[in-house]
């Protein structure tokens, strides 16, 4: 159980803070969180490609193929948000999104709060915003775990909800 929690910094929406809990036994333990803002993206797919985009990872120096996401603003919903970025990362807007999962992807030591939609068609839209150097393509869905093999994508958030999309997508065409 929980006790307390107490502040130890706080930049750009994130919060790093300690928390007191209280262990089954009585004993009680300082873990450290993280507090962070609710985010929503989506698994855009058309034709037996999903969009994905090649992303650089800044702090980590490192790349991966992800799904559009990011953070969901004041007042703004989901589904909404999920649209915004899909279109500002990938430069497609999306068509109808539909509730696909929500993911949890940092445990215990994080509120990371990730609400993915999924949509089965888009129309290019404005073009993709470059901050980082990374592009947008349509990849086969028959190659999703080849790249996740090759360690080509291994965001948590990545990984949950397209495998997720193919188990849905398994059991649709699998005769009960």
């Amino acid at each position: 159980m929980r006790r307390s929690e107490r502040l130890l910094y706080a930049a750009n929406g994130v919060d790093l803070r300690v928390v007191d809990v209280a262990l089954t036994d009585g004993e009680h333990v300082e873990r450290p969180f993280i507090r962070t803002p609710r985010a929503a993206g989506a698994v855009v797919v058309r034709g037996g490609r999903v969009l994905l985009r090649w992303h650089h990872h800044l702090v980590t120096d490192t790349w991966g193929w992800e799904i559009p996401l990011g953070e969901i603003g004041p007042g703004e919903q989901p589904e909404a948000a999920a649209a915004r970025h899909v279109e500002e990362q990938t430069g497609w807007r999306p068509g109808p999104l539909l509730p696909l999962i929500r993911i949890r992807p940092a445990g215990d030591v994080a509120d990371c709060d990730h609400l993915v939609f999924v949509a089965h068609q888009a129309a290019p839209g404005a073009p993709a915003d470059d901050v980082e150097g990374g592009r947008a393509e349509w990849l086969p869905m028959l190659r999703i775990q080849q790249l996740i093999d090759e360690q080509a994508i291994t965001s948590a958030t990545t990984l949950a909800a397209l495998l997720h999309f193919l188990a849905d997508l398994l059991q649709t065409r699998t005769p009960h």
